[in-house]
């Protein structure tokens, strides 16, 4: 059977020199960064793609292995495999650059966690980064990319440098991409234990799979935690291999962020005119486009962001996304997860705390939001 490189996992990233910042940014000197990657698919072959692309100097790793997790900063020792870069077990990325690693012979399954050790030799400079993964990654001091643990390891609940693994599946693999915000990524969900929408999603699923493009606060219109989602479209969906439908999920921090800062939150019209262009940019690539009614905030505890005119304006929002027939599909998470005696707030028993997060359940009933006769994987 004829074998293709598709991605097996994503993972979005943003620079940490942005005004705002909902996770701190750090850098690295000597030390080994472990972190945990969850394949949303399997292949027989793997490869990983690192990203210096905010960076502001050449970023030099010295060594990278990859192994299957045991247990928390644990790896299964006899899985344990090299990453090399064009036959060199030490790279450099340059400046808002990105590297490939080389194959390698390591046959994995979907859920497999793998664990992607880095020795960083010296001063990185503020790392690009995935800023609420819901996973954490350890960090040591020193070069311990094989060590079979990081005893004493600093926790921290964020990624660095890593973009992506490809794996190699049969050429009729299809793969969707969750194209949005904390909805998506997870914010709100346990730390560690996989069950942001995307994962649930993904046990919905009985072929093909979805890699999550999550970014939280991220923005349909306007860049300011991470690049917005028309900027960001061809890097986040189209140049992933393998993808045949996206799925979007924007418009909640367009309407809340803003009012942080005493502005107006983006008009209906605005926004319509942002999922219009995503839907045209996903059709003319010949992608399916799924897309997400905007959920609920009217019990957000952060200032600024429930107010009449947000409200009514994701009113307005939802109604055209259900009606418009733009999308290939419509997954009416709005719906889904609000109390039905006050639509404008999530039900009680699926929010996280903070009025505009799901927690676990509220991330399952966003999953079986979707129909999967209209993802068609």
């Amino acid at each position: 059977m004829t074998k293709r490189w598709v991605a097996g996992f994503r993972s979005a990233v943003i620079s940490p020199y942005e005004e705002i910042q909902i996770s701190q940014p750090r850098g690295f000197s000597d030390q080994t960064v472990r972190q945990v990657l969850r394949l949303a698919g399997g292949g027989e072959r793997i490869r990983v793609r690192l990203t210096n692309r905010y960076g502001r100097a050449p970023l030099t790793v010295s060594a990278a292995r990859v192994a299957e997790r045991k247990t928390a900063d644990e790896i299964i020792t006899e899985t344990d495999s090299g990453l090399r870069f064009d036959g060199a077990e030490q790279v450099t990325i340059p400046a808002g650059g990105e590297v490939v690693s080389d194959p390698v012979d390591m046959s994995v399954e979907a859920g497999t966690d793998l664990v992607l050790s880095l020795h960083l030799p010296a001063e990185t400079g503020l790392a690009t980064f995935s800023h609420q993964p819901v996973e954490t990654t350890y960090v040591a001091d020193g070069n311990q990319v094989g060590a079979a643990g990081l005893p004493g390891a600093e926790q921290v609940e964020a990624r660095f440098y890593v973009t992506g693994i490809d794996v190699l599946a049969p050429e009729d693999t299809a793969v969707a991409v969750a194209f949005g915000d904390s909805w998506f990524e997870g914010l709100g969900t346990t730390l560690g234990a996989n069950r942001r929408s995307v994962d649930m999603l993904n046990q919905r699923l009985t072929r093909g799979w979805v890699v999550n493009q999550g970014i939280a606060g991220n923005r349909l219109l306007t860049d300011e935690i991470g690049e917005h989602a028309l900027a960001r479209f061809e890097r986040d969906v189209l140049a992933v291999p393998g993808v045949t439908h996206v799925l979007v999920n924007f418009g909640i921090n367009d309407l809340g962020l803003p009012g942080m800062a005493g502005l107006p939150p983006a008009t209906a019209e605005d926004l319509i005119a942002g999922f219009t262009e995503l839907a045209r940019r996903a059709h003319d690539a010949g992608l399916a486009i799924l897309a997400a009614t905007v959920g609920p905030l009217g019990g957000a505890i952060y200032p600024g962001h429930s107010t009449p005119e947000s409200l009514a304006n994701r009113r307005r929002v939802n109604e055209w996304i259900r009606t418009s027939g733009v999308f290939d599909a419509v997954f009416d998470v709005a719906r889904e997860v609000a109390d039905p005696d006050r639509p404008d707030y999530i039900h009680p028993d699926l929010d996280s705390g903070d009025g505009m997060h799901l927690n676990d359940d509220g991330a399952r009933a966003m999953a079986a939001a979707v129909d999967l006769t209209s993802l068609a994987l």
